[in-house]
């Protein structure tokens, strides 16, 4: 199965070569730790109820495919080249 975080992005988004070491100098520092802690709690960390419709629990998910997106470029952004 192929890697979600691979697929391509539109030209004008730029290229997982650029996006990622621009990313990674997004969130460098303590703000930007700050930031990805942030998110991390409110989606990663986050646990719904049992009484949590469908569309809750798919719309958790897509936040946190989102953020691990986010911190899967900051990690090859901070990788050496």
């Amino acid at each position: 199965m192929p890697d979600p975080f691979d697929d391509p992005v539109p030209e004008q988004a730029g290229t997982p070569e650029t996006l990622a070491p621009a990313f990674a100098a997004c969130f460098r520092g303590a703000e930007g730790q700050l930031v990805l802690a942030h998110l991390r709690a409110l989606t990663r960390d986050r646990v719904l109820g049992p009484q949590a419709s469908e569309a809750e629990l798919r719309h958790l998910e897509g936040q946190r495919v989102l953020v691990r997106h986010i911190e899967t470029l900051v990690a090859r952004g901070r990788e050496p080249r």
